[in-house]
């Protein structure tokens, strides 16, 4: 499979279904930035190396399997404003087939 289907609430609240490809190695912070669903300069400002939470989404389909967080995105949440339980930060979680169907709504920006 080359395209999975995923919805990103964007900072508005508008949801936005879009294909997602699952064999360029993007992770959610990329697709954001790629359909330009958050201003720029307000998502992925590190680059995606874990060390901003300008990339922060909430992830509303706990049944679809996500990788394990690693101590970089930990440590990156628990000093992040806006952190729930089901946080995750969007450049931690490259685009894979199992991912069809995901749904993440974007953390407010502060």
């Amino acid at each position: 499979m080359a395209d999975i289907k995923i919805t990103i609430i964007d900072r508005e609240g508008v949801s936005h279904e879009v294909d997602a490809p699952t064999d360029m190695n993007m992770n959610i912070m990329e697709l954001v930035r790629a359909y330009e669903l958050a201003p720029e300069g307000t998502i992925g400002v590190c680059g995606g190396m874990a060390m901003c939470a300008s990339c922060q989404c909430y992830v509303l389909t706990p049944e679809i399997p996500l990788p394990e967080m690693n101590p970089d995105e930990e440590a990156m949440l628990s000093e992040a404003f806006n952190v729930k339980d089901n946080s995750r930060l969007g450049c931690q979680l490259h685009l894979a087939d199992e991912m069809e169907g995901l749904v993440v709504e974007l953390a407010p920006e502060y």
